[in-house]
């Protein structure tokens, strides 16, 4: 509707109202001339508004309300009574004089049963339009003040929207999501089918008695924009419950009920029920979910990552999945237009590693325009866009692991040439998917082993989380640590709930997992014997496959590799061997050790290189060294090392021996 129709049509529904408050003007004078004997017609009065109502183009806001609630005409003209005393300071007195009471300046059932014409005495149900959806409500009077003589108060909310005012009832606001949720996004056609099958849902929602639509995926976006398209072509307007603000009380569940339904009769809401980020262990609050869902009679559907098997309504549900790949190309080409043929193959790369539904990837390409990049050199416009696809995961993943800022470089890492190779191949691997799996078509041959795993082994501090820092650091990619040991649950389906919570989020960003402690998890497993060990293979199985379709890299690091399965061996692409560095080894990593602004005076390297102590152990003393150092303001020299690698060994439990520090300088 235009602006000039709008304003039309809001002087009209003005007029209507005026005419309406005449014509309850009359009534009510009517019903005193009657008392006193003298008749008085109330015919030119509804004529009036009648007038006024047939030259609209659209219905007046009442005419509306009552199409909306099914309302009689007795309620209809007992809403306007109680809006009328809102509207007209002169109707509290003339109410006074219908009633017989001065101090009734109000409107009530009873006076309504008196003057208004084809009255009934269901109107006063609880049950009926006007209390079921709180139109109006009679006020808590005096214990023993009978019904029909309680004041009628219209809700605020009602009052505005006859006066053709859009105003929702405050009473709701905690419980929406504070974003608009647009509904005429272009859906990619597997998203589009979904929003066809919800719009049936809905369309057949009067006739079939209310099913719940249950629209299940990690694509909390996706499942919006789905749920709000269907809204959007039946012409209503998608509303977002946020399932972690309910109330658990019974009374206030079913007083969120009735306000729901009412504002989606006044408003054209639907309602999605946002329970993504519910905790599965919170059974009130689940509860809650259910009792609202089930009690519910105005459409609805239900956002969850997995569908719920206690909801009693019945359920159609749809599986919503990201957008596939050569659907995400498709978003990416005219996201970018003309800029994405300039990009020489990056579309692939980032189609190829990155898992975005259709908002991400417009928010990454607006973000890189925000930045000018799409008037640069493309390998400029290339490492925008990687990295606005890399921050899209990171609100998700920073809730369920550690982020590390990867700092290390190849100049760092020491190892044996044989690793450092593994490792290169490893970033090959994840830099050159695009090209083996897309263009070559491996991905096409093969769905199954897909994803890139590594094990790193050895004992601790030789290097595997610094050789995860390299990778990241070297393939621009966010490296996220979990601790597996923190992440396998005593109880049964936990542990794939916490793994699945982890990759899903994980998919979105293409970060590097880093998996510590694979022994809590991956240890050699044997025959069954209990259900225990049926879970527990069931575990190892769900990990095994969610690596093996992973679009990441995922590594997991061990002290024992001999205590892993090799059955689970078998199914990872690389194995790294990180040894207990030797002499040489620890030689050169106390030369690397100290940052190029530390002052140090007199180190020998050699000598350092006696302690026999992984890479991890040298950092430790560096550092403590360092403080001592800094504390007696002078360089680090031997001394503040001999201190700091006696508080290392000490925290080992490991005796410095003479042959480690028998010949250490004093200076």
């Amino acid at each position: 509707m235009t602006d000039q129709n709008a304003h039309a049509w809001h002087e009209s529904n003005q007029a209507y109202l005026a005419a309406a408050l005449d014509y309850l003007r009359a009534l009510l004078e009517a019903h005193i001339a009657r008392s006193t004997g003298g008749p008085l017609s109330v015919e030119p009065s509804l004529a009036a508004a009648s007038a006024v109502s047939a030259t609209m183009a659209r219905p007046s806001s009442a005419e509306r309300a009552c199409r909306l609630f099914g309302l009689s005409e007795f309620e209809r003209d007992l809403l306007l009574l109680c809006a009328a005393v809102e509207f007209d300071a002169a109707f509290a007195s003339l109410c006074a004089s219908a009633s017989g009471d001065p101090a009734r300046p109000y409107a009530t059932f009873g006076l309504a049963l008196a003057a208004l014409p084809n009255p009934h005495w269901s109107a006063l149900s609880p049950d009926a339009p006007l209390r079921r959806f709180l139109l109006v409500e009679p006020a808590i009077g005096i214990p023993g003040t009978p019904l029909t003589r309680l004041p009628l108060r219209i809700d605020e909310r009602v009052l505005h929207y006859l006066a053709g005012v859009a105003h929702g009832d405050e009473r709701l606001v905690p419980l929406l999501a504070p974003q608009a949720i647009p509904g005429g996004d272009v859906l990619v056609p597997a998203h589009a089918a979904i929003a066809d099958q919800v719009i049936g849902v809905f369309g057949d929602h009067d006739r079939s008695g209310g099913s719940v639509v249950q629209v299940c995926g990690s694509d909390a976006v996706a499942k919006r924009a789905i749920v709000a398209a269907a809204a959007h072509r039946v012409g209503r307007a998608l509303r977002v419950i946020d399932a972690t603000a309910l109330p658990s009380s019974p009374g206030d569940l079913a007083l969120l009920v009735r306000l729901m339904e009412r504002e989606a009769a006044l408003g054209g809401w639907v309602y999605l029920i946002d329970c993504d980020d519910q905790d599965a262990a919170d059974s009130a609050r689940l509860a809650s979910v259910q009792r609202l869902v089930d009690a519910l009679h105005v459409p609805v559907a239900l956002a969850c990552r997995d569908r719920w098997t206690s909801v009693r309504k019945s359920s159609v549900v749809c599986e919503v999945d990201k957008p596939a790949v050569a659907e995400q190309r498709r978003i990416w080409q005219a996201a970018l237009g003309e800029s994405a043929a300039r990009l020489n193959g990056h579309v692939d790369r980032l189609v190829t590693h990155f898992h975005l539904g259709a908002q991400a990837i417009r928010d990454a390409t607006a973000e890189a325009a925000a930045a000018g990049a799409v008037h640069r050199e493309p390998e400029d416009l290339a490492t925008l866009l990687w990295d606005a696809c890399r921050a899209r995961a990171r609100p998700r993943l920073d809730d369920l692991a550690q982020r590390i800022e990867p700092s290390a470089s190849w100049h760092d890492l020491v190892l044996p040439e044989p690793q450092r190779q593994i490792l290169r191949e490893i970033a090959v691997h994840v830099r050159r998917r695009a090209t083996v799996y897309e263009q070559w078509g491996f991905a096409a041959q093969s769905a199954r082993g897909l994803g890139i795993s590594a094990l790193f082994s050895g004992p601790s501090g030789t290097g595997k989380t610094m050789a995860a820092e390299v990778l990241a650091r070297e393939l621009r990619l966010d490296l996220y640590r979990v601790d597996l040991s923190a992440t396998v649950s005593k109880y049964i389906g936990e542990t794939e709930k916490n793994l699945r919570r982890i990759f899903d989020a994980a998919e979105e960003g293409g970060v590097i997992l880093l998996f510590d402690e694979a022994d809590a998890l991956f240890g050699k497993r044997s025959e069954v014997k209990d259900s225990h060990d049926r879970y527990a293979n069931i575990e190892v199985g769900y990990l095994l496959q969610r690596m093996e379709a992973y679009r990441g890299l995922a590594i997991l690091t061990t002290n024992l590799k001999g205590s892993l399965d090799s059955a689970f061996l078998r199914r990872i692409r690389f194995v790294v061997q990180f040894p207990f560095p030797d002499v040489i080894q620890r030689t050169e990593i106390w030369r690397r050790v100290f940052p190029a602004r530390t002052p140090t005076s007199g180190l020998d390297e050699r000598q350092l290189a006696r302690l026999n102590v992984g890479g991890g152990n040298i950092r430790n003393i560096a550092l403590g060294a360092a403080f001592l150092a800094a504390e007696a303001d002078e360089p680090v020299r031997m001394p503040h090392l001999l201190r700091a690698a006696q508080v290392e060994y000490a925290k080992l439990e490991k005796p410095l021996t003479e042959a480690e520090a028998g010949e250490w300088p004093d200076r």
